[in-house]
């Protein structure tokens, strides 16, 4: 009776572990599919490009004398540079473009997104 009891409990402590065990996996596999549909097929290297691009802009535009970096958002995809959020004027404006353009791996920039703002600071 006892080695049934022990057996019967080996089992379903069995059961249950590889019960939870597929967990994590069914979690992973939804996450690589939720990814692949938001990837814009790019490769890694390009991702990885994209991104130094952005450190880069963000960096240039911080050390610049006449841009205040800290009302400006970066980002960029397939090397195309977007610059949002609010430049203090359009004398401004144009400076974030010009220091963008510069940076090596930049395709193009996009300040559509940049608006002047009406108080000057």
């Amino acid at each position: 009776m006892r080695t049934n009891n022990v057996i019967r409990k080996t089992l379903i402590a069995a059961g249950l572990v590889a019960a939870f065990s597929v967990v994590p996996f069914a979690q992973v596999a939804a996450q690589d599919a939720a990814m692949q549909k938001q990837s814009d097929n790019q490769t890694v290297p390009d991702k990885t490009a994209d991104a130094w691009i952005t450190t880069k802009v963000k960096s240039e535009l911080a050390t610049t004398k006449g841009v205040s970096s800290t009302d400006l958002n970066v980002s960029t995809t397939d090397g195309v540079v977007t610059v949002t959020g609010t430049a203090t004027s359009s004398t401004e404006k144009t400076k974030v473009a010009q220091v963008a353009r510069k940076v090596k791996g930049v395709k193009s920039v996009d300040t559509s997104g940049l608006t002047i703002s009406d108080t000057a600071k």
